[in-house]
Protein backbone atom coordinates (compact mmCIF):
# COMPACT_ATOMS: atom_id res chain seq x y z
CA UNK A 1 0.00 0.00 0.00
CA UNK A 2 1.38 3.56 -0.86
CA UNK A 3 1.28 5.61 2.21
CA UNK A 4 3.21 8.59 0.04
CA UNK A 5 1.75 11.18 2.51
CA UNK A 6 4.60 11.97 4.96
CA UNK A 7 5.03 15.58 4.08
CA UNK A 8 1.14 15.98 5.05
CA UNK A 9 -0.92 19.05 3.19
CA UNK A 10 -1.40 21.98 5.31
CA UNK A 11 -4.97 22.02 7.62
CA UNK A 12 -7.60 22.09 5.16
CA UNK A 13 -10.01 24.61 4.62
CA UNK A 14 -12.17 25.10 1.89
CA UNK A 15 -12.91 27.91 -0.56
CA UNK A 16 -15.34 29.74 0.68
CA UNK A 17 -16.72 30.90 -2.90
CA UNK A 18 -16.94 27.18 -3.71
CA UNK A 19 -20.60 27.28 -4.43
CA UNK A 20 -20.05 30.29 -7.31
CA UNK A 21 -17.62 27.94 -9.08
CA UNK A 22 -19.75 25.67 -11.69
CA UNK A 23 -23.32 25.61 -12.11
CA UNK A 24 -25.73 22.86 -10.98
CA UNK A 25 -28.17 20.57 -13.04
CA UNK A 26 -31.54 19.22 -11.24
CA UNK A 27 -30.84 15.22 -11.35
CA UNK A 28 -33.82 13.67 -13.22
CA UNK A 29 -37.33 14.72 -11.35
CA UNK A 30 -35.67 14.53 -7.62
CA UNK A 31 -34.85 17.26 -5.26
CA UNK A 32 -30.90 16.21 -5.66
CA UNK A 33 -28.79 19.01 -7.87
CA UNK A 34 -25.32 17.57 -9.06
CA UNK A 35 -22.48 19.91 -10.54
CA UNK A 36 -22.07 19.49 -14.35
CA UNK A 37 -18.86 18.03 -13.36
CA UNK A 38 -18.77 15.27 -11.35
CA UNK A 39 -15.19 13.58 -10.22
CA UNK A 40 -14.86 9.89 -10.82
CA UNK A 41 -11.87 8.02 -9.11
CA UNK A 42 -11.93 4.84 -11.22
CA UNK A 43 -8.43 5.21 -11.89
CA UNK A 44 -5.45 7.36 -10.28
CA UNK A 45 -6.65 6.45 -6.74
CA UNK A 46 -5.54 2.57 -6.40
CA UNK A 47 -2.67 1.70 -3.51
CA UNK A 48 -0.21 2.25 -6.43
CA UNK A 49 -0.98 5.45 -6.99
CA UNK A 50 0.34 8.88 -5.49
CA UNK A 51 -1.75 9.41 -2.21
CA UNK A 52 -0.71 13.12 -2.17
CA UNK A 53 -1.70 13.55 -5.27
CA UNK A 54 -5.27 11.90 -5.37
CA UNK A 55 -5.66 14.12 -2.22
CA UNK A 56 -5.03 17.54 -4.04
CA UNK A 57 -7.29 16.24 -6.38
CA UNK A 58 -10.29 15.53 -4.23
CA UNK A 59 -9.34 18.64 -2.83
CA UNK A 60 -9.11 20.78 -6.17
CA UNK A 61 -12.72 19.63 -7.18
CA UNK A 62 -14.60 20.89 -3.85
CA UNK A 63 -12.52 23.86 -4.04
CA UNK A 64 -14.18 24.36 -6.90
CA UNK A 65 -18.18 23.54 -6.17
CA UNK A 66 -17.99 19.59 -7.18
CA UNK A 67 -19.84 17.74 -4.64
CA UNK A 68 -20.41 14.20 -6.33
CA UNK A 69 -17.74 11.63 -6.41
CA UNK A 70 -17.96 8.58 -8.34
CA UNK A 71 -16.18 5.51 -6.83
CA UNK A 72 -17.29 1.24 -7.25
CA UNK A 73 -16.54 -1.49 -5.24
CA UNK A 74 -13.67 -2.85 -7.67
CA UNK A 75 -11.42 0.92 -8.61
CA UNK A 76 -7.89 1.08 -7.90
CA UNK A 77 -6.16 -1.19 -8.52
CA UNK A 78 -6.48 -3.85 -6.43
CA UNK A 79 -9.90 -4.13 -6.24
CA UNK A 80 -10.90 -1.81 -3.21
CA UNK A 81 -8.25 0.59 -3.14
CA UNK A 82 -10.12 3.59 -4.89
CA UNK A 83 -12.57 3.68 -1.73
CA UNK A 84 -9.87 3.21 0.74
CA UNK A 85 -7.71 6.02 -0.31
CA UNK A 86 -11.42 8.71 -0.85
CA UNK A 87 -11.79 6.81 2.86
CA UNK A 88 -8.76 8.34 4.37
CA UNK A 89 -9.05 11.94 2.23
CA UNK A 90 -12.84 11.80 3.84
CA UNK A 91 -11.24 11.42 7.37
CA UNK A 92 -8.02 13.67 6.72
CA UNK A 93 -9.84 16.51 4.84
CA UNK A 94 -13.78 16.23 4.17
CA UNK A 95 -15.14 14.54 6.91
CA UNK A 96 -16.65 17.69 8.74
CA UNK A 97 -18.49 18.50 5.01
CA UNK A 98 -19.88 14.94 4.59
CA UNK A 99 -23.22 16.66 4.12
CA UNK A 100 -21.73 18.89 1.39
CA UNK A 101 -21.30 15.70 -0.66
CA UNK A 102 -22.45 13.64 -3.07
CA UNK A 103 -20.61 9.82 -2.80
CA UNK A 104 -21.71 7.06 -5.11
CA UNK A 105 -20.40 3.57 -5.38
CA UNK A 106 -21.61 0.90 -7.15
CA UNK A 107 -21.34 -3.24 -7.57
CA UNK A 108 -21.95 -5.04 -10.37
CA UNK A 109 -18.69 -6.38 -12.01
CA UNK A 110 -16.51 -8.86 -10.54
CA UNK A 111 -15.19 -8.39 -7.02
CA UNK A 112 -13.96 -11.43 -5.03
CA UNK A 113 -13.80 -15.20 -5.96
CA UNK A 114 -17.18 -17.58 -6.27
CA UNK A 115 -20.57 -17.07 -7.26
CA UNK A 116 -21.67 -14.64 -4.91
CA UNK A 117 -19.01 -11.93 -6.37
CA UNK A 118 -20.17 -10.49 -9.21
CA UNK A 119 -23.31 -9.49 -11.57
CA UNK A 120 -26.64 -8.66 -10.27
CA UNK A 121 -27.71 -11.19 -6.96
CA UNK A 122 -29.23 -9.84 -3.62
CA UNK A 123 -26.42 -11.43 -1.78
CA UNK A 124 -23.69 -9.82 -3.43
CA UNK A 125 -24.94 -6.57 -4.09
CA UNK A 126 -26.22 -6.24 -0.19
CA UNK A 127 -22.31 -8.05 0.84
CA UNK A 128 -20.87 -5.45 -1.45
CA UNK A 129 -22.45 -2.49 -0.08
CA UNK A 130 -21.20 -3.09 2.92
CA UNK A 131 -18.09 -3.81 2.28
CA UNK A 132 -17.72 -0.48 0.40
CA UNK A 133 -19.51 1.59 3.73
CA UNK A 134 -16.26 -0.21 5.59
CA UNK A 135 -13.23 0.38 3.36
CA UNK A 136 -14.75 4.65 3.68
CA UNK A 137 -15.83 4.71 6.96
CA UNK A 138 -19.33 5.62 5.65
CA UNK A 139 -22.88 4.68 7.73
CA UNK A 140 -24.17 5.27 3.86
CA UNK A 141 -23.80 6.52 0.65
CA UNK A 142 -25.76 8.96 -1.07
CA UNK A 143 -26.21 6.71 -4.27
CA UNK A 144 -25.66 3.25 -4.83
CA UNK A 145 -25.33 1.79 -8.67
CA UNK A 146 -25.98 -1.76 -9.96
CA UNK A 147 -22.47 -1.56 -12.43
CA UNK A 148 -24.07 -3.51 -15.31
CA UNK A 149 -26.71 -5.69 -16.29
CA UNK A 150 -27.43 -8.97 -15.51
CA UNK A 151 -28.64 -10.89 -17.93
CA UNK A 152 -29.25 -14.08 -15.83
CA UNK A 153 -30.83 -12.55 -12.27
CA UNK A 154 -34.10 -11.40 -12.25
CA UNK A 155 -34.55 -7.76 -12.51
CA UNK A 156 -37.09 -8.02 -10.23
CA UNK A 157 -34.85 -9.32 -7.33
CA UNK A 158 -31.93 -6.68 -8.37
CA UNK A 159 -33.87 -3.88 -8.15
CA UNK A 160 -35.47 -5.58 -4.95
CA UNK A 161 -32.18 -5.24 -3.48
CA UNK A 162 -31.96 -1.76 -4.39
CA UNK A 163 -34.66 -0.65 -2.90
CA UNK A 164 -33.86 -3.10 0.46
CA UNK A 165 -30.67 -1.27 0.41
CA UNK A 166 -32.29 2.59 0.90
CA UNK A 167 -34.88 1.10 3.32
CA UNK A 168 -31.60 -0.18 5.49
CA UNK A 169 -30.66 3.46 5.34
CA UNK A 170 -27.18 1.97 4.22
CA UNK A 171 -27.72 4.32 0.49
CA UNK A 172 -30.16 7.48 0.20
CA UNK A 173 -30.83 7.24 -3.75
CA UNK A 174 -30.45 4.44 -6.34
CA UNK A 175 -28.88 3.93 -9.60
CA UNK A 176 -28.09 2.27 -12.55
CA UNK A 177 -25.65 1.79 -15.22
CA UNK A 178 -25.09 0.78 -19.00
CA UNK A 179 -28.45 -0.41 -19.27
CA UNK A 180 -30.45 -0.01 -22.65
CA UNK A 181 -33.46 1.20 -22.90
CA UNK A 182 -36.24 -1.26 -22.57
CA UNK A 183 -34.61 -2.46 -19.65
CA UNK A 184 -33.77 0.78 -17.81
CA UNK A 185 -37.48 1.11 -18.64
CA UNK A 186 -38.70 -1.93 -16.62
CA UNK A 187 -36.33 -1.25 -14.06
CA UNK A 188 -37.79 2.41 -13.41
CA UNK A 189 -40.91 0.69 -12.93
CA UNK A 190 -40.15 -1.61 -10.71
CA UNK A 191 -38.50 0.49 -8.55
CA UNK A 192 -41.33 3.17 -8.84
CA UNK A 193 -43.68 0.30 -7.64
CA UNK A 194 -41.63 -0.22 -4.78
CA UNK A 195 -41.42 3.19 -3.58
CA UNK A 196 -37.71 3.52 -4.58
CA UNK A 197 -37.43 5.97 -7.98
CA UNK A 198 -34.41 4.72 -9.83
CA UNK A 199 -32.75 8.26 -9.37
CA UNK A 200 -29.54 8.08 -12.40
CA UNK A 201 -28.82 6.27 -15.08
CA UNK A 202 -24.65 6.28 -15.57
CA UNK A 203 -24.18 5.52 -19.31
CA UNK A 204 -20.90 5.47 -21.44
CA UNK A 205 -21.10 8.40 -23.85
CA UNK A 206 -19.07 10.40 -26.11
CA UNK A 207 -18.97 12.05 -29.32
CA UNK A 208 -17.16 8.56 -30.62
CA UNK A 209 -19.68 6.51 -28.42
CA UNK A 210 -23.08 7.74 -29.01
CA UNK A 211 -25.37 4.50 -28.23
CA UNK A 212 -27.37 6.26 -25.58
CA UNK A 213 -28.97 8.37 -28.16
CA UNK A 214 -30.93 5.24 -29.44
CA UNK A 215 -33.94 5.26 -27.07
CA UNK A 216 -32.23 5.59 -23.91
CA UNK A 217 -32.28 9.19 -23.65
CA UNK A 218 -35.77 9.31 -24.14
CA UNK A 219 -36.81 7.22 -21.60
CA UNK A 220 -34.64 8.48 -18.89
CA UNK A 221 -36.44 12.12 -20.20
CA UNK A 222 -39.79 10.30 -20.35
CA UNK A 223 -39.38 8.69 -16.44
CA UNK A 224 -37.58 11.84 -15.09
CA UNK A 225 -34.15 9.94 -14.51
CA UNK A 226 -31.12 11.91 -14.54
CA UNK A 227 -27.62 10.95 -16.40
CA UNK A 228 -24.08 11.10 -15.79
CA UNK A 229 -21.68 9.99 -18.50
CA UNK A 230 -18.87 8.27 -17.92
CA UNK A 231 -16.01 8.67 -20.56
CA UNK A 232 -16.91 11.89 -22.08
CA UNK A 233 -12.99 11.58 -23.53
CA UNK A 234 -13.23 7.97 -24.94
CA UNK A 235 -10.36 7.55 -22.42
CA UNK A 236 -8.56 10.42 -23.58
CA UNK A 237 -9.19 10.17 -27.42
CA UNK A 238 -10.91 13.22 -27.22
CA UNK A 239 -8.25 15.67 -26.49
CA UNK A 240 -5.59 16.77 -28.27
CA UNK A 241 -2.86 14.47 -26.69
CA UNK A 242 -2.90 11.77 -29.41
CA UNK A 243 -2.55 14.28 -32.35
CA UNK A 244 1.20 13.77 -32.73
CA UNK A 245 1.46 10.44 -31.40
CA UNK A 246 1.01 8.01 -28.87
CA UNK A 247 2.84 9.52 -25.65
CA UNK A 248 4.88 7.61 -23.75
CA UNK A 249 3.49 8.18 -20.82
CA UNK A 250 -0.02 7.72 -21.85
CA UNK A 251 -2.72 5.48 -20.44
CA UNK A 252 -2.47 3.19 -24.36
CA UNK A 253 1.09 2.83 -23.41
CA UNK A 254 1.07 1.93 -19.56
CA UNK A 255 -2.10 0.26 -19.31
CA UNK A 256 -3.69 -1.44 -22.28
CA UNK A 257 -6.90 -2.72 -20.37
CA UNK A 258 -9.09 0.32 -21.08
CA UNK A 259 -7.54 1.90 -24.27
CA UNK A 260 -5.79 -0.41 -26.79
CA UNK A 261 -3.02 0.98 -29.16
CA UNK A 262 -5.06 -0.25 -32.07
CA UNK A 263 -8.10 1.80 -31.21
CA UNK A 264 -5.89 5.27 -32.09
CA UNK A 265 -6.07 4.67 -35.82
CA UNK A 266 -5.06 7.07 -38.62
CA UNK A 267 -8.96 7.69 -39.53
CA UNK A 268 -9.52 8.30 -35.57
CA UNK A 269 -6.84 11.06 -35.47
CA UNK A 270 -7.80 13.10 -38.61
CA UNK A 271 -11.54 13.19 -37.49
CA UNK A 272 -9.44 14.22 -33.75
CA UNK A 273 -7.64 16.46 -35.80
CA UNK A 274 -10.85 18.63 -37.47
CA UNK A 275 -12.76 18.31 -33.94
CA UNK A 276 -9.89 20.21 -32.42
CA UNK A 277 -9.89 22.63 -35.04
CA UNK A 278 -13.28 23.57 -33.79
CA UNK A 279 -13.06 23.38 -30.47
CA UNK A 280 -10.06 26.40 -31.22
CA UNK A 281 -12.73 28.52 -33.03
CA UNK A 282 -14.91 28.37 -29.74
CA UNK A 283 -11.86 29.03 -27.52
CA UNK A 284 -12.15 25.49 -26.17
CA UNK A 285 -9.64 22.78 -25.77
CA UNK A 286 -11.28 19.92 -27.29
CA UNK A 287 -11.17 18.21 -23.58
CA UNK A 288 -13.96 20.76 -23.10
CA UNK A 289 -15.43 20.87 -26.43
CA UNK A 290 -15.89 17.28 -25.93
CA UNK A 291 -17.65 17.84 -22.60
CA UNK A 292 -19.69 20.80 -23.39
CA UNK A 293 -21.08 19.11 -26.22
CA UNK A 294 -22.85 16.27 -24.09
CA UNK A 295 -23.88 18.78 -21.73
CA UNK A 296 -26.31 20.64 -24.18
CA UNK A 297 -28.70 18.39 -23.87
CA UNK A 298 -29.97 18.92 -20.37
CA UNK A 299 -31.12 15.33 -19.58
CA UNK A 300 -27.30 15.12 -19.10
CA UNK A 301 -27.15 15.77 -15.84
CA UNK A 302 -23.38 15.59 -15.24
CA UNK A 303 -20.36 14.45 -16.78
CA UNK A 304 -18.25 12.26 -15.09
CA UNK A 305 -14.20 13.56 -15.37
CA UNK A 306 -11.51 10.42 -14.51
CA UNK A 307 -8.22 12.80 -14.19
CA UNK A 308 -4.30 12.07 -13.23
CA UNK A 309 -3.99 15.90 -12.39
CA UNK A 310 -5.20 19.00 -10.97
CA UNK A 311 -4.50 20.83 -13.73
CA UNK A 312 -6.50 18.42 -16.29
CA UNK A 313 -9.38 19.02 -13.37
CA UNK A 314 -8.89 22.41 -13.47
CA UNK A 315 -9.39 22.25 -17.66
CA UNK A 316 -12.60 20.27 -17.14
CA UNK A 317 -14.63 22.20 -14.88
CA UNK A 318 -14.29 25.27 -17.37
CA UNK A 319 -16.04 23.65 -19.92
CA UNK A 320 -19.09 24.02 -17.96
CA UNK A 321 -19.02 27.66 -18.58
CA UNK A 322 -19.40 27.22 -22.47
CA UNK A 323 -22.31 25.03 -22.98
CA UNK A 324 -23.68 27.13 -26.17
CA UNK A 325 -23.09 25.69 -29.69
CA UNK A 326 -24.36 27.57 -32.98
CA UNK A 327 -25.70 25.14 -35.62
CA UNK A 328 -22.74 25.74 -37.49
CA UNK A 329 -20.96 24.33 -35.30
CA UNK A 330 -23.11 21.99 -34.86
CA UNK A 331 -23.49 20.93 -38.50
CA UNK A 332 -19.52 20.71 -38.95
CA UNK A 333 -19.29 18.62 -35.84
CA UNK A 334 -21.59 15.82 -37.57
CA UNK A 335 -19.32 16.20 -40.52
CA UNK A 336 -16.62 15.11 -38.97
CA UNK A 337 -17.96 12.30 -36.83
CA UNK A 338 -20.06 11.18 -40.05
CA UNK A 339 -17.08 11.19 -42.02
Amino acid sequence: MNTNDHNPLPLYVPNANRYETIPYRRCGQSGILLPLISLGLWHNFGHSNDFKNARSMVRTAFDHGITHFDLANNYGPPYGSAEETFGRILQKDLGTYRDELIISTKAGWDMWPGPYGNLGSRKYLIASLDQSLKRMGLDYVDIFYHHRPDPDTPLEETMGALDHIVRQGKALYVGISQYNAEDTAKAAKILKDLGTPCLIHQPRYNMFDRWVENGLLDVLGNEGIGAIAFSPLEQGILTDKYINGIPEDSRAIKDGRYLQRDKITPEIIEKVKKLNEIAQQRGQSLAQMAISWLLKDERITTVLVGVSKTEQLKNNIEAAQNLNFSKEELHAIEKVLNA
